[in-house]
């Protein structure tokens, strides 16, 4: 029997703001947080990630190496420590940050976010980032869920921001960065020294709350400590994915989405490697960053290698020696055209914003092609039955994980103990195992919609089409795709004195782009007499799902 780490708090903590550890769910609630698989897990009780992943390359002489790239530009370490010392500074003596306060971040894939990224952690304070498609009203509920008074924006994404503020008292300020102007975000750096000590924080001190869709339409808030930035790298990265100081890692998905924090952030520096960053990042633009920077490690979806599968031959991409998978399940098809067209296999996994990161999956040397690989090192997995007792074999259940990360939610104990089963991480995903420990991937367990590698959730769809007014009633599921996984698809009752058809469905697609992120529309639109419900008026989606 493994042992679990059942003292918390380990070390008194630093946040002077207790907005988070106050907010951590009922420890009953947790699920068994293992650390004795790995000894590099073994972590001090006092640690800040950001200096643990970026100013440790000063200590070991590495300062001079490059850390990032992008179109036009790079920085070396010693370049991307100063940045982002120069970024706590300003929030501890011009924006009055204090450790513990959440400082929430909106930008596109950029050097400047990374550094916001760490600077903000260095200062000590929580880190919030939200991807750059959300509008105004998911903006505000991000706000006030984790009672954020500071934003950093880039300038080009700020007007949602600013329209937040009327929604959500709560944010009071607004600065960006990439506009120029005095009250800018780079104005207040250059007044900044480019030294700063990190903020001495527990190891288990929150150190980001990222924010994920949920089944019932609301996004849950999870907490994941500072620890929790390594354990990741040091499980997935280390053990499976191997990277080496001379790789340059890139991809396409967003540093505010955990698979591309970890890809594009803290696996390469964990590694002393490089990050190209392409802000804009389709087929093309991606395909042509890797020839142009000769780019060694790819992190996107399944949907993208699809999508690029018909255009390689237009690019060099004989530097890239791994590739990784994410998001959604990588059908077989995709896994081996591209092996053909590239020689590289893709390494799938399957990770989520509870968990962090990747928690199966396995290198390209024991890749099981069709099946989503191995417990990462450092992590346990087991398929049980409704009860929580685990299953032989070959039997298709629920996937249930326990490892060095966890679900901790925000302020939300009815879903926490949802999620949580007897100390294991329930990830709403039916798989099977083998009798080899490989996992092959079934179906979802809930509601969730993935398409793209996106999380949509049905019901927060479902909320904004019943504001449209031509709009009674609907229903929103997922419904499989070739390309997409699973299309979002709405199923549409309309009031009296509206007539369905392609202006109709056009109206309706465009009204949710919107109002929320444009990847949540429906892509599909069918008008129906009336929903199935039950008896007492619950809609059964799955009659929804089976009747399409």
């Amino acid at each position: 029997m493994a042992t679990v780490e059942t003292r918390f708090p380990a070390a008194p903590s630093a946040h002077a703001d207790t907005f988070a550890r106050d907010h951590l769910p009922p420890l009953d609630l947790w699920p068994e947080m293992d650390y004795s698989g790995l000894s590099d897990l073994h972590y001090p009780e006092r640690l800040n990630c950001a200096a643990e992943l970026l100013d440790r390359w000063m200590e070991r002489g590495h300062g001079d190496r490059t850390a990032m790239l992008w179109d036009g530009g790079s920085w070396t370490y010693r370049e991307l420590v100063e940045q982002s010392n120069r970024i706590a500074g300003v929030l501890r003596s011009d924006l009055g940050i204090v450790p513990g306060n959440r400082v929430l971040l909106r930008g596109p894939n950029s050097p400047m976010m990374a550094a916001c990224w760490l600077g903000v952690v260095k200062a000590g304070a929580v880190v919030v980032p939200t991807m750059p498609l959300l509008r105004t009203r998911e903006l505000a509920y991000v706000a006030e869920k984790a009672m954020v008074r500071l934003a950093l924006t880039d300038y080009r994404l700020a007007d949602d921001l600013h329209g937040a503020r009327g929604q959500a008292p709560v944010l009071e300020r607004v600065v960006t960065w990439g506009g120029g102007g005095d009250d800018g975000l780079e104005a207040m750096m250059a007044l900044r020294s480019p030294e700063f000590t990190p903020v001495d924080t527990a190891a288990d001190d929150v150190a980001m709350i990222a924010f994920t869709s949920g089944t019932t339409g609301r996004a849950k808030g999870t907490m994941h400590f500072h620890r929790d930035m390594l354990a990741c790298a040091d499980t997935f990265s280390v053990h499976v994915l191997k990277p080496s100081p001379d790789d340059i890692f890139c991809g396409s998905p967003p540093l505010a989405f955990t698979f591309g924090l970890g890809g594009l952030l803290l696996f390469p520096l964990r590694a002393g490697a490089a990050v190209l960053l392409v802000e804009q990042p389709s087929g093309p633009n991606l395909l042509k960053a890797i020839q142009d920077h000769r780019a060694t490690v790819l992190f996107t979806a399944p949907t993208a290698y699809r999508a690029m599968l018909d255009i390689l031959p237009e690019y060099d991409l004989s530097s890239l020696a791994k590739c990784v998978s994410a998001g959604e399940t990588l059908p077989l098809p995709t896994f081996e055209a591209w092996e053909q067209a590239t020689g590289v296999k893709i390494i799938d996994g399957i990770g989520s914003t509870e968990m962090l990161h990747i928690f199966i999956g396995c290198s390209e040397d024991d890749v099981r092609p069709g099946s989503t690989g191995r417990a990462v090192p450092g992590y346990r997995a087991r398929i049980i039955d409704e009860n929580g007792e685990p299953l032989p074999p070959g039997s298709v259940g629920r996937l249930a994980v326990q490892g060095p990360t966890g679900c901790r939610y925000l302020a939300d104990p009815e879903r926490q103990a949802g999620y949580v089963l007897n100390g294991w991480n329930l990830t709403g995903d039916a798989y099977r195992m083998d009798e080899d420990g490989y996992f092959w991937y079934q179906a979802r367990t809930d509601d969730m919609i993935v398409s793209s590698g996106y999380n949509i959730a049905g019901p927060e769809v479902e909320t904004v089409l019943l504001e449209h007014p031509a709009v009674l009633e609907c229903g929103v599921v997922g419904l499989p795709d070739t390309d997409r996984g699973q299309v979002v698809s709405a199923f549409v009752v309309l009031r009296p004195g509206h007539e369905p058809g392609e202006e109709m469905t056009r109206s309706l697609q465009e009204f949710v782009k919107t109002h929320i992120a444009p990847y949540k529309y429906p892509r599909r639109v069918t008008f129906v007499d009336q929903l199935p419900r039950t008896q007492t008026g619950k809609l059964q989606r799955f009659r929804l799902r089976e009747g399409a």
